[in-house]
């Protein structure tokens, strides 16, 4: 299994991220600052996992 991730490919996994950050923020509505970076990992491997998908998919 061979995965090449292209510039489009970052791209896709930085806007996913911020708009899976951005529904849990709204969502939960955090007030410590440890649940906002514990969200935004949280949200950074969906992406990665939502784009790695996507690249098997369509390999």
């Amino acid at each position: 299994m061979n995965i090449h991730l292209s510039n489009a490919d970052i791209v896709l996994m930085i806007a996913l991220a911020l708009g899976i950050s951005l529904v849990l923020a709204f969502r939960l509505r955090t007030a410590s600052w440890r649940a906002v970076i514990v969200e935004a990992i949280a949200a950074n491997a969906a992406a990665i996992a939502a784009v790695v998908a996507i690249e098997m998919l369509l390999a």
